[in-house]
């Protein structure tokens, strides 16, 4: 008997039922929401003795089989899976049919076996969203035969339920002794690590400030690996912003299992799906893409040898897939389910459509989740809930849509025109510079016109899928993903129009406040640690990601000395908007006496390209002995890498770049190759109307409408773009911060407090 391990219906049925092709070709699919309207309509018309979402459990052999069936109607002795679809029937693929069988076929023999039932009838109810029509295919089954499909998919998974069981019961014996890497934590390390461990026995969230240079990503995984058994924690997500972040959790994780070579960690990366892909010019399905092509067939073997390899960065993943002919990224999104470390983005748990939430969710996986550079979330947050709808794209498709499709799309268009001249703006002519206007509430008949474009094509191509263009998709994806947004309208976002000429309008849904749609991916985890250089104040961290009310804040003491930064303040210069022109003379007086002064390597940091290109021209003009180098606007990976490039040790030079881009954060020049930072500006958002309604949203939410729209945005990436100086207790170097606002007590107190801040000096 193994190991006592429990299995949710649906994921028991997914590895042991599904069989041929991958098959991701576009199909016109319900949504969640609709899926669940679907299954409410359904049970109503059902008669009132019919239970719905019904749970069962059963056991084999040491394993637990839990779920909900859909229905049962007691006195017809129905049973019932219900599948919500668009378009015709006759084109689901037989392997989705089977898995349907499958499940309904173990939910039967689960209710026998709890009813003493001898029989019953199993039925397969396909609910089309757009007619509500119902198609039932019955069929009867007796308690023997469906007790036999129950034993013969257990005994499927029983080898993996056991081997899973074994692997968990190893790793936690194993984790309960891990020793941390080195001889010795390095200053502030055992602090932040003893902190992680708090958090993860109490089942909070911490927010840790930690400097640059202590070794945050081992400071925080080694814990929280620690805390794994004792908590029975099932899985760990280290989430990322950028992709050097997942590196360094690669190099950390590696360091652990070096430092104890049998430990049995199964650790996974998480690839975007354009990265992974080895056909980018083929279609997701069998009969485009070879690795496609017989994908479930070749799967378990594929899994296994996959968790037997355990190391599962990129490389050690996509050589595994090649090996078995099954596409990369779809045995990543497969080995998300029984890996013990993920390392990937932050999308994965705070999407809309999360990988990882949704399967913790679904596997009821108490997690523990790390968020690193964790002072970028609230922006990614606003990202990720937020949406646009593209007039000119729908225009575009307009005119070579379908027929069936003309109606809606013309209402749509002329509902476009209602709102351009609501909003006040001429639609004839072409415009100078982008018109653009809040909306004081959201345009409900173009949202409903957008929503009867969405049906309109989802209706179409599930009986036309031959007109499923690449332009169509894309306007349906915009329009479906703008529609669920509007159905969460409310104060956490606001509605915008900008109007950049004829026919070339957008509308804009903005979320402001992400809070209240990540509180409850904080809830989900059994504990969250977010970290970073730069988390102050808390409360503004608190307050817009939503974070639980018993969140802990620590700060962890600084390594570096204030020797080891000479931070000075011009006061006599304004970087404010009115100012530029007469600042760039001091500015780059002030850039070449501390360059003469001290030759090396240093960056330059203005608050736009505009701002830094007046004051490249400038330099070089005035002081072309002096090498110089830039970032670009949409500047391409390679030219970022060679940009990087020039700060080779030994060298000398200033790069010019702007603040809040690709290299005032996350980047690390060490030594000589960094001696040096001139930031000319407070990084403060431009002031517009945008930036203004945030700030009355903001007022009236929290009371801190300037402070959280301005200074401390701005601050932050103050703070980010010097922490590029001094990287480790050996580094010198000195930071020239450039405006009279660095000398106000308000914006010192944002500044890092192992700074040694002199008087502001003219």
């Amino acid at each position: 008997m193994i190991a006592k391990y429990r299995v949710a219906v649906r994921a028991l049925c997914d590895f042991t039922a599904r069989e041929g092709d991958l098959d991701h070709r576009f199909t016109p699919a319900p949504s969640a929401r609709e899926g669940i309207e679907g299954h409410t309509l359904v049970a109503s018309r059902r008669g009132a003795d019919y239970i719905a979402e019904l749970p069962l459990t059963g056991a084999f052999e040491g394993l637990t089989v839990t779920g909900r069936a859909d229905g049962y109607d007691p006195v017809a002795n129905r049973l019932e899976e219900v599948k919500t679809h668009r378009g015709s029937l006759e084109r689901m693929a037989d392997n989705q049919r089977a898995l349907h069988w499958a499940q309904v076929k173990v939910y039967g023999a689960l209710l026998c076996a709890e009813r003493a039932l001898e029989q019953v009838t199993l039925t397969l109810v396909y609910l089309d969203i757009a007619s509500g029509k119902e198609t039932l295919i019955s069929r009867e089954a007796t308690a023997d035969e469906l007790q036999a499909f129950f034993v013969e998919q257990c005994q499927r998974f029983l080898a993996w339920a056991e081997q899973e069981a074994g692997h968990r019961q190893d790793r936690n014996s194993r984790l309960q002794t891990l020793r941390f890497p080195h001889a010795t934590f390095r200053p502030g390390q055992r602090e932040l690590a003893e902190d992680v461990y708090k958090a993860a026995s109490t089942g909070r969230c911490l927010l840790a400030q930690a400097p640059t240079g202590i070794g945050k990503t081992l400071g925080t995984l080694f814990p929280m690996l620690s805390a794994m058994p004792r908590q029975q924690l099932d899985r760990i997500a280290f989430l990322t912003m950028k992709t050097p972040g997942r590196r360094l959790a690669l190099d950390a994780l590696a360091t652990l299992r070096n430092s104890d070579e049998t430990l049995p960690l199964r650790v996974l990366e998480l690839v975007a799906r354009e990265k992974a892909c080895e056909y980018p010019d083929r279609a997701c399905h069998g009969e485009s893409c070879p690795l496609a092509a017989g994908f479930y067939d070749r799967l378990p073997a594929a899994r296994q040898a996959a968790v037997e390899q355990a190391w599962l960065d990129r490389d050690a993943l996509r050589e595994v897939a090649l090996a078995h002919d099954v596409c990369p990224y779809y045995l990543g999104q497969e080995l998300a389910r029984w890996a013990d470390v993920i390392v990937g983005d932050v999308n994965h748990w705070f999407d809309s459509h999360a990988l990882l939430h949704g399967l913790a969710q679904a596997n009821d996986w108490r997690t523990g989740v790390l968020v690193d550079e964790a002072h970028n979330l609230i922006e990614r947050a606003r990202g990720m809930y937020s949406a646009e709808l593209d007039q000119q794209r729908f225009n575009r498709v307009r005119r070579a849509a379908p027929k069936p499709l003309s109606r809606p799309l013309g209402r749509l268009a002329r509902q476009w025109q209602a709102v351009i001249g609501d909003a006040g703006i001429e639609e004839q002519g072409e415009l100078r510079r982008p018109a653009y206007r809040l909306l004081t509430a959201l345009p409900e008949k173009l949202v409903t016109a957008a929503q009867q474009v969405g049906a309109a094509i989802t209706d179409h191509l599930g009986e036309h899928p031959e007109d499923a263009s690449l332009e169509l998709q894309e306007v349906l994806f915009e329009a479906l993903a703008f529609c669920r947004l509007a159905e969460h309208f409310g104060e956490h976002s606001l509605c915008d129009l900008t109007r950049y000429g004829r026919g070339r309008a957008v509308l804009g849904l903005r979320n402001l406040i992400p809070a209240d749609f990540l509180a409850p991916r904080f809830k989900a985890a059994r504990t969250s640690v977010l970290f970073s250089a730069t988390l102050t104040p808390a409360h503004y961290y608190r307050d817009l990601l939503g974070l639980p009310e018993n969140t802990v804040w620590r700060e962890v003491a600084s390594p570096f000395a204030a020797r080891q930064l000479e931070v000075r303040i011009r006061s006599d210069i304004s970087t404010r908007y009115r100012d530029r022109e007469a600042s760039i003379d001091p500015i780059v007086a002030t850039m070449v006496q501390q360059y003469q002064r001290k030759p090396g390597h240093y960056l330059a940091f203005f608050s736009s390209f505009a701002y830094l290109e007046a004051a490249l021209a400038r330099f070089r003009e005035v002081h072309p002995e002096v090498p110089v180098f830039s970032q670009t606007r949409g500047m391409p990976e390679a030219q970022r890498e060679a940009f990087l490039a020039r700060f080779a040790p030994g060298g000398e030079g200033i790069g010019f770049a702007v603040l809040g881009g690709a290299f005032a954060e996350g980047i690390d020049l060490p030594g000589d190759q960094l001696i040096g930072a001139f930031i000319a500006t407070l990084g403060l958002p431009p002031f517009n109307d945008f930036n203004e309604a945030l700030k009355a949203r903001l007022t009236a939410r929290f009371g801190q409408g300037d402070d959280y729209t301005y200074r401390i945005p701005g601050m932050i990436k103050v703070v980010q773009a010097a922490g590029r100086v001094i990287r480790s207790p050996e580094d010198q170097g000195v930071v020239v911060l450039m405006d009279d606002r660095f000398a106000q007590a308000s914006v010192r107190a944002l500044l890092p407090r192992w700074w040694s801040l002199g008087n502001p000096t003219p």
